[in-house]
């Protein structure tokens, strides 16, 4: 009787643990494919310092619209729209995105500004 208790505990850890898979399993941020792209990397490391995700997900929208949505609407922006985009984040704004205010960050620098945009378009 206790082989047969000890048989069905094991059995069941292993189905709650998905049967033995050795995946890395989920993440609950989604990790674009272009990690070692150098703008990847410096966006990333900025936007992680900054407040950006108290109002911003990857995939999901929060306050302001998710990254990827972000992504969607500027593929194919072109240096001036980066420049354009690294404005917004700088001296904040509202209208593109409905009538929630972007709170400005005059403490970013254009270049940092610009890192993240490049960053935020990468995650499409």
């Amino acid at each position: 009787m206790r082989k047969i208790v000890l048989s069905l505990f094991a059995l069941s850890i292993l189905a709650a643990c998905g049967g033995g898979d050795t995946g890395s399993g989920t993440n609950p941020v989604a990790v674009p494919e272009t990690p070692t792209d150098p703008a990847y990397q410096k966006g990333l490391e900025l936007v992680a310092k900054s407040d950006c995700l108290t109002c911003h997900k990857i995939e999901e929208k929060l306050t302001g619209p998710s990254y990827k949505e972000v992504a969607e609407k500027y593929k194919g922006a072109t240096p001036e729209k980066i420049t354009e985009l690294a404005q917004k984040i700088i001296k904040g704004g509202t209208g593109n995105w409905g009538t929630v205010i972007m709170i400005p960050h005059p403490s970013v620098t254009q270049e940092d500004a610009e890192a993240m945009v490049k960053y935020i378009l990468l995650l499409k």
